[in-house]
């Protein structure tokens, strides 16, 4: 009987080890430098969950090469899930050594830390399971699809496969579905609520009026203009009506434009230049180079944000 066990034990260890060392080989993932999978593994674990519950669902999905995606929502989602990705070689370890000591302050394993090519790495070809077994198999695909790919194609296909809704998947879905525009028209605003709901999809939603949105996007919105990402003011102009002309009350043609009477703005005091980044952000300016950003525009006595970020808060 003992001898059974054992045996029976060992099947198991063996079969448990060659289930993941076959991801050191397979899939091939450097077909992902031209091809993108119709489908992916999360997609696929969707449709078979709506077929358990009897509901008539389809996957809406759209691919868009990355020079068609607003330079907001690539910024505000590296901001948001992956503030070191065009640094780091597929794994944040700061990140995870801090989701893993919250797991143990909450005795819950959740593996949350991951990167952008974690995320990638799960959504392509695994699922959304937090096993031990299926961390190890996303770390091996992570570590070969950093080998084989360019950062900007990682980005390229984690924007297009990462799940924004229930069966909503891709920026391009997730652009129409919520804003009614293509992903290269989306402003920064809405980019920030957008990579605000990645860590969860379907419990949120970025036209939602959860407070954790608001607050979430609020301070992801900041540190894109802390950053120069975007400027406020420009926004404000290009977004305005054009005032009605001469020609349009029925007045003279207008002149030529010049340059003339137009006055050189005064030299700034330096002593008005805002300190640090939370007067930069008052006073609608960047902060000053080299200096440590902490949460651009959050206000003395600010409560703190629902879930920690940026570190790419895992996908549930």
């Amino acid at each position: 009987m003992a001898r059974t066990l054992l045996s029976a034990l060992l099947a198991v260890i063996l079969f448990a080890t060659a289930s993941v060392l076959i991801y050191f080989v397979y899939p091939d993932v450097s077909a992902l430098r031209k091809d993108h999978p119709e489908k992916s593994a999360f997609m696929e674990y969707r449709e078979r969950q709506w077929s358990r519950e009897g509901r008539n669902k389809k996957i809406s999905h759209h691919w868009v090469p990355l020079k068609r995606i607003s330079p907001y929502l690539i910024k505000a989602v590296i901001i948001a899930e992956d503030d070191k990705f065009w640094g780091h070689e597929g794994f944040d370890f700061d990140a995870m050594e801090q989701a893993f000591q919250k797991d143990l302050r909450e005795k819950k394993f959740k593996a949350g830390g991951s990167t952008i090519s974690q995320q990638l790495a799960k959504n392509l070809y695994l699922s959304p399971s937090k096993s031990p077994v299926r961390k190890i198999r996303e770390a091996i695909l992570t570590w070969r699809m950093e080998k084989a790919l360019t950062k900007r194609r990682i980005v390229e296909l984690y924007l297009n496969y990462a799940e924004w809704g229930d069966g909503i998947f891709g920026i391009e879905a997730a652009a129409r579905h919520y804003y009614g525009r293509s992903a290269s028209g989306l402003g920064p605003e809405e980019a920030a609520r957008l990579a605000t709901v990645l860590p969860n999809p379907i419990r949120y939603s970025p036209r939602g009026t959860s407070k954790y949105v608001r607050y979430r996007s609020g301070r992801i919105y900041r540190i894109m203009v802390a950053r120069g990402i975007v400027i406020p003011e420009f926004e404000e102009v290009m977004t305005t009506p054009d005032e009605p002309g001469p020609d349009a009350v029925g007045g003279d043609q207008a002149a030529e434009a010049t340059t003339a009477g137009i006055e050189q703005p005064p030299e700034q005091d330096p002593a008005d230049q805002p300190a640090d980044a939370e007067s930069a952000e008052r006073y609608g300016k960047q902060a000053p180079a080299g200096g440590q950003e902490q949460e651009p525009g959050t206000q003395a006595g600010e409560s703190p944000p629902p879930a920690a970020f940026p570190g790419g808060d895992e996908q549930q």
